[in-house]
């Protein structure tokens, strides 16, 4: 059973997972999941390694498609709309709802390249002014801009691991998403470089649903308006960030904020 905060109050969710468990042929990874993903703001999905937060988070996104082995139970709701239907269109999905993954991974392509890719491809943008004006408003909106305004032609994987990063962003937020999802996008880099992906998360906050997934009590903590605590497979205790750190309804959860396992 998980435990939800009474004082959580009534926000619209943008996405909302009902009953959700995923296996991997027969092994239960998530066990009956059911959450609000509210519209504008940061939830943060923690827990010890091998808990299920990132499964559950690609879930989101129908990321686990990719493994022929996964099969999801109960639904996944974006809108209202069942994500997880047969007619839905997996690509238009992951343009609604993007997704940052723990490794930088630019396209071997020029800067610009990697920001312009979603949206011709999408149709959101075809002449080259349009274009032009999606990929400066998306660099800026990193926090990249003023960085590589001036090599725009050079390979995205020749910039630093957190412009890298930060790169990818600027590539998930072109194609004008509703949802972002984050899976420990700061696990790979340096002090400075985490800051400001931090600093880029609260800006983008008001924007987007987002929705990240952390090892760092800290991380959640300083970036997240929810948190939901996960432990072997089960969603366990979900509410305000400031609740679950200062006062955790759950003895797993204490534990775990406390350092006693982890």
């Amino acid at each position: 059973m998980t435990l939800i905060h009474d004082n959580m109050e009534k926000m619209d969710a943008k996405m909302a997972a009902r009953n959700v468990s995923v296996f991997y042929d027969k092994k239960k990874a998530i066990d009956d999941v059911s959450i609000d993903i509210p519209s504008s703001v940061v939830t943060a999905f923690i827990g010890p390694s091998g808990c299920g937060k990132s499964t559950f988070l690609r879930t989101l996104n129908r990321m686990n498609d990719t493994i022929p082995a996964a099969r999801v139970e109960g639904s996944v709701t974006l809108d209202g709309e069942d994500i997880y239907r047969s007619k839905m269109d997996v690509v238009q999905l992951r343009a609604r709802v993007g997704m940052v993954f723990q490794k930088p991974n630019p396209f071997p392509k020029s800067i610009y390249e990697n920001i312009a890719y979603g949206p011709r491809i999408h149709g959101f943008a075809e002449k080259k002014d349009e274009l032009d004006s999606v990929v400066e408003r998306s660099l800026r909106r990193a926090g990249l801009w003023e960085e590589v305004k001036d090599r725009l032609a050079d390979s995205g994987t020749a910039l630093s691991g957190g412009q890298q990063q930060r790169l990818c962003i600027a590539r998930a937020i072109a194609v004008d998403p509703e949802v972002i999802l984050m899976d420990e996008p700061c696990s790979a880099l340096d002090p400075i470089a985490t800051a400001k992906i931090e600093e880029l998360i609260a800006d983008l906050a008001g924007r987007y649903a987002i929705v990240i997934v952390t090892h760092s009590m800290q991380q959640a903590a300083r970036v997240s308006q929810r948190t939901a605590f996960f432990h072997l497979g089960h969603m366990v205790e979900y509410g305000p960030t400031s609740d679950i750190f200062t006062n955790p309804l759950e003895e797993r959860t204490k534990d775990y904020i406390t350092g006693r396992y982890g």
